[in-house]
């Protein structure tokens, strides 16, 4: 079938998105957009690595059912302040976020009672933040007078995740899907896709691995724009395992890389500024542009009164 062309909205929100880098500092004066268009925002952003606290506060909006922070540059406060305005989150990607620390993700399991899928893991860090917060996903009984379990409330006996169904965890190790499997049953942990689901269990889209949760919000806009910057392509762990076994020198080879297109979105930000700053100085000391410039001024002065 023939594909059909990009919606005007999409085109300009492409538009936003390859000078993202320029309108950061105002995003909290322009924030006043649709919910939708917002997580396109934060979507292209995080492809562009550009996703970090700020813009994430700024763009954060109450109706968010999905957060997709994978591999970006958001910490303990942006991930704190955003699950306070985002209350009905229902999956969340936090996976090879480096800056992310059990401290959040406590927050983020208390606040967010909605929460069914959750991914972690992915990078050192991350991994070593999972398992300190896998204590966060058991059941807790304290301070609870009672006599029987039937008398309970749930938010007595949860600590916290209590409506947590699906957890995608691809590096968890034997003993911690252990612990998940006999103390905190209710959590299925990376399900396998097949045609019957999984136990005859329908698997929803975002709990698949081979996708990620923010694509329905870019479908229609243009791959180029982030493409130049380097975006790494989420990685299944087979080719995860397989990039273990390079050469020491393709390794840094693609170190060198990778550094190279995170850092392509500064310098052309500072090539514009450049530009921009030239231009400026050059109608300053040049006499003849700044008289043009000046008659421009009071032609559109003169057409105002008109």
């Amino acid at each position: 079938m023939k594909k059909k062309p990009p919606s005007l909205v999409s085109l300009c929100l492409g538009v936003i998105g390859r000078h993202f880098e320029d309108i950061i500092e105002d995003l909290a004066e322009i924030a006043a957009i649709p919910s939708t268009m917002k997580m396109a925002l934060v979507a292209i952003a995080r492809r562009r690595r550009l996703l970090n606290d700020d813009v994430i506060v700024a763009l954060a909006d109450s109706s968010w059912k999905i957060l997709d922070l994978s591999g970006s540059e958001v910490s303990d406060f942006g991930l704190s302040q955003v699950v306070k305005t985002c209350k009905h989150l229902q999956a969340v990607d936090i996976s090879r976020c480096s800056k992310l620390t059990s401290v959040s993700v406590s927050e983020l399991l208390q606040n967010c009672r909605s929460l069914e899928i959750l991914r972690w893991g992915g990078c050192p860090r991350s991994e070593n933040t999972a398992r300190r917060c896998l204590r966060f996903l058991k059941p807790i009984l304290e301070h609870v007078e009672g006599d029987s379990w039937e008398e309970l409330d749930t938010l007595e006996i949860a600590h916290g995740a209590t409506s947590l169904r699906w957890l995608l965890w691809p590096k968890v190790e034997k003993e911690q899907l252990e612990i998940l499997s006999e103390e905190c049953p209710r959590v299925i942990v990376n399900p396998k896709p097949s045609p019957l689901g999984y136990r005859g269990i329908d698997i929803p889209r975002e709990a698949r691995l081979d996708v990620s949760l923010d694509d329905p919000m870019v479908e229609d806009i243009d791959p180029k724009i982030w493409a130049v910057s380097g975006i790494v392509p989420r990685t299944s762990p087979s080719s995860v395992s397989s990039s273990e076994d390079l050469p020491i020198a393709e390794k840094f080879r693609l170190a060198f890389l990778e550094r190279d297109t995170r850092l392509a979105p500064k310098r052309a930000k500072n090539a514009r500024q450049h530009q921009r700053r030239a231009e400026k100085e050059w109608v300053t000391m040049n006499s003849r542009a700044k008289a043009l410039a000046l008659a421009s001024l009071a032609s559109k002065s003169l057409n105002i009164r008109n």
